[in-house]
């Protein structure tokens, strides 16, 4: 696998102001690699990356280069609907030493298949950084077609994708048609086992804030085809999982994190604190996340 088994799509700690948290990043991103993390995403849905300006988003590559150094993969988010903003992010990523960089389907302006082939190769184009492509469909309504994604793999540096179609028939049709070291990457925590079932590698998590090292023997329970272990793992998790969606994305992991990791900070609006009930769903979960 390029970037791994297990990629976490981390968080953006804010401070009580609402400006980004740059010491606690560090922290953060130090933590996740000590706990199953191969891979770091800076920059991500996950990372509030639409509320996040240019210099942030930067600073933020920067700082989780310096965290981890080669101890993990930092993949720099630096897609957006503009191909423009996108190639520079890019360039600015692999002068701060990210390894790679992953970009999300353009959201909001709709482009067509052939729109969305010359948007990726162009980023690919405007570095020498390997490039995962991001097919979110709930969130950029728009999809990446499985045509579009083997005309992409023809790429030397576009080497993967993150598959959050929650679709397993598509993903199973991506997989027979690119090519073999083509790598799909699980872009949803609980359909991570099926993905790896029908010849995905890893995740792209956001549970692997709070459990990666069940989720990263999982992952190696898979591919070694123990599959009677990784089943039990991901029943174990599959509670969490829901929780940690309840509400939109980041807001129930900022809260467990706020909870059992340390000051992270509050999502910045348009998104707003977890509720009370979310929070107790994530209590439970979270208990019996523990016996996995």
């Amino acid at each position: 696998m390029p970037f791994g088994d297990i990629l976490t799509a981390m968080i953006t700690p804010f401070t009580k102001a609402g400006e980004v948290d740059y010491e606690a990043t560090w922290n953060l991103a130090r933590s996740l690699v000590e706990h199953g993390s191969d891979g770091i995403v800076v920059a991500g849905s996950t990372g509030e990356s639409a509320t996040l300006s240019h210099d942030e988003k930067v600073a933020m590559y920067r700082t989780v280069v310096e965290a981890v150094g080669s101890r993990a993969k930092v993949v720099a988010g630096t897609g957006t609907y503009d191909t423009r903003e996108s190639i520079e992010l890019t360039r600015q990523a692999a002068e701060v030493g990210a390894h790679a960089v992953m970009a999300v389907t353009p959201y909001y302006n709709k482009p067509p298949q052939e729109g969305l082939y010359r948007h990726f190769v162009a980023i690919a184009d405007a570095s020498d950084l390997p490039l995962m492509v991001y097919n979110i469909p709930s969130r950029t309504v728009r999809r990446i077609e499985v045509e579009t994604i083997v005309r992409l793999a023809a790429h030397p540096r576009i080497v993967a994708i993150k598959d959050a179609v929650e679709e397993l028939g598509f993903t199973s049709r991506t997989k027979r048609e690119v090519p073999p070291d083509f790598v799909i990457y699980s872009g949803q925590d609980e359909l991570t086992l099926p993905i790896l079932a029908v010849g995905g590698s890893g995740v792209v998590s956001v549970a692997s804030h709070l459990v990666g090292p069940q989720l990263k023997r999982m992952v190696v329970a898979a591919n070694e085809k123990d599959w009677e272990t990784a089943r039990a793992i991901h029943l174990a998790l599959l509670p969490l999982f829901g929780a940690l969606f309840i509400e939109p994305n980041p807001i129930p992991l900022k809260a467990a994190l706020n909870a059992v990791w340390g000051p992270v900070g509050e999502p910045r609006l348009p998104l707003v604190p977890a509720q009370p009930a979310t929070l107790v769903a994530l209590e439970q979960a979270l208990v019996i996340a523990q016996s996995a």
